[in-house]
């Protein structure tokens, strides 16, 4: 929503329906993120099916095919499924898991940024394109070189610069990257190649897009997460240490990165003077 007309929400109000009135129940959907284009709101999920698989915690029982766009004219109005934006059909690089997506615009053109997993089992980021916000996407014919992980997050500056920011432990496959190489020993091992407890947590990436937005300018960066004490954050510290869920916002001329603990579900935030700066530890939500 515009900055100017949040005074004007009933927080307490929405919490109350919030909790219990799904925005779309015809479909299962997940990881949601929004955004607001020419005075409307979108958001762009997951999108699971019940494929009577077992559950395990590599992620692979999800059956995430496809993205759907919902939107919304308010907050207080009906969300809309607009259907089949992009299917693992037509992208020719991916073979499956969908998995959470974010979007952003540039110039009237509409990009959908989503992890899958290719044809070799790897994650990998691609991009898809279209002319309007609700798809259908069209997809690139490659994954963005130099990708990896998932769950990515797509951030514009004030400047007109796009910043990507990523990763995901587990089956999100972070921790297979630590050499900078894919390490694809002991494959059905969600833990495997984790750091110990008492070592520096694994961290999300960053990286500066393209003009175009279809490739990454330079190589990802990891972004150091920091203690208040200007410590890197504990592996074993699983209620502040970063898990998956990266995302950006800027407020005051600060950049605050948000993201979850996963297995801990909690949501966290550290404080930044740049987009691709460290990090200062903030709090818990």
């Amino acid at each position: 929503m515009p900055e100017e007309s949040i005074e004007n929400i009933n927080f307490d109000d929405l919490n109350k329906r919030a909790i219990s009135q799904p925005l779309v129940t015809n479909i299962y959907t997940a990881d949601p993120s929004a955004h607001f284009f020419n005075g409307k709101i979108y958001i762009y999920p997951s999108h699971d099916v019940d494929a009577g698989e077992a559950f395990d915690d590599l992620g692979s029982h999800f059956a995430m095919e496809d993205y759907h766009v919902i939107s919304m004219d308010s907050i207080d109005s009906e969300a809309v499924d607009h259907g089949v934006a992009l299917h693992v059909d037509d992208v020719p690089w991916a073979k499956e898991q969908m998995w959470a997506p974010d979007a952003n615009e540039k110039d009237g053109t509409y990009y959908l940024f989503f992890p899958a997993k290719a044809h070799d089992g790897i994650f990998r980021i691609g991009v898809a394109t279209s002319n309007s916000p609700i798809g259908p996407f069209k997809a690139q014919p490659e994954a963005i070189k130099g990708s990896f992980s998932i769950d990515p997050a797509v951030f514009k500056d004030d400047d007109g610069s796009y910043y990507m920011y990523f990763g995901g432990l587990w089956g999100g496959q972070l921790q297979r990257w630590r050499s900078g190489e894919f390490n694809a020993a002991q494959p059905d091992s969600p833990t495997a190649f984790l750091p110990e407890d008492n070592e520096p947590a694994l961290l999300p990436y960053v990286a500066k897009m393209t003009d175009d937005l279809l490739e990454f300018s330079e190589k990802p960066k990891a972004i150091e997460i920091l203690d208040k004490n200007g410590n890197l954050l504990l592996a074993g510290d699983n209620n502040r240490r970063f898990f998956e869920a990266a995302w950006l916002h800027k407020y005051n001329d600060k950049y605050y990165f948000s993201y979850s603990t996963g297995d801990t579900h909690f949501i966290c935030y550290a404080i930044g003077d740049s987009p691709m700066d460290h990090l200062l530890m903030a709090d818990v939500f």
